[in-house]
């Protein structure tokens, strides 16, 4: 009787069996899922880029045109959406002795804000940021000039209500010290329930200047962060690098296993 020969397995010799045979088809899968993800990532920056530009732009165009009347619109429910940074113009009466104080740390030094409800009709307020002042000129006694009586129209932007984050003090609604831009907080703080208030505020032009120069106006700082051009290359970059990765180790293995 013949013995029957020991068959052995050909050695793989096309380049998909090589990678087989060196165990590279799963990172290879792992690593096409990963290229995926980060060019999506990358390509939702590019987009996201664009649509910031086009935002900064219509920004731009509407804090730069010619203040318009605006009336009643400004209670309406959809102002915070559709009105953010328009030049506007309204006329009413400055209610001074309910001042609310905006804690201020910025370009124009340390110091407040000064919130101050306009009525602008009967049981209706628009809160207004008439501008900073230094903690000196916090007290309404030293700038008496400002405070104005009876009608008067201000022009400005319209900027929407904030939010509070995670390194946002609270509010000191008894020191009359806020830290972010609370309307119902400050409505509740300096009227009695049934007052209607815009659910937006204005904050008021540099010119014309308040009556002794406080506050001075134009604190608005027309800008937002667009470093979405800088994410889109960081994923795209990371990319490269997976691609540079996974081909230095498919080589070391492809080494380990000639055939």
């Amino acid at each position: 009787m013949t013995p029957e020969l020991e068959t052995q397995p050909s050695p793989p010799n096309s380049m998909l069996g090589r990678w087989r045979h060196a165990g590279l088809m799963a990172p290879a899968i792992a690593v096409l899922v990963a290229m995926a993800v980060l060019c999506g990532l990358g390509t939702w920056q590019l987009q996201r880029k664009a649509w910031k530009e086009a935002l900064l732009a219509a920004i731009a165009e509407r804090s730069t045109q010619a203040p318009v009347d605006i009336g009643d619109a400004i209670f309406a429910g959809g102002a915070q959406e559709t009105l953010p940074y328009t030049h506007v113009r309204v006329t009413g009466r400055f209610l001074h002795d309910k001042e609310r104080y905006w804690f201020a740390d910025g370009r124009l030094g340390s110091g407040f804000d000064v919130f101050t409800p306009l009525e602008v009709g009967a049981g209706k307020v628009v809160w207004v940021n008439r501008g900073y002042v230094p903690a000196s000129k916090r007290d309404p006694g030293t700038r008496a000039q400002a405070q104005i009586p009876g009608a008067a129209t201000v022009a400005g932007l319209i900027r929407s209500g904030g939010e509070r984050n995670a390194f946002t003090p609270p509010n000191d609604v008894a020191g009359n010290v806020w830290f972010w831009r609370d309307i119902a907080g400050l409505t509740a703080s300096a009227f009695a329930p049934g007052v209607t208030t815009a659910p937006v505020m204005i904050d008021v032009d540099a010119s014309p200047a308040n009556p002794g120069g406080w506050p001075e106006g134009g604190t608005t700082i027309v800008t937002l962060p667009n470093r979405h051009l800088e994410y889109a290359v960081t994923w795209y970059g990371l990319a490269l690098t997976l691609i540079g990765v996974f081909f230095a180790f498919c080589r070391t293995r492809l080494r380990r296993d000639p055939e």
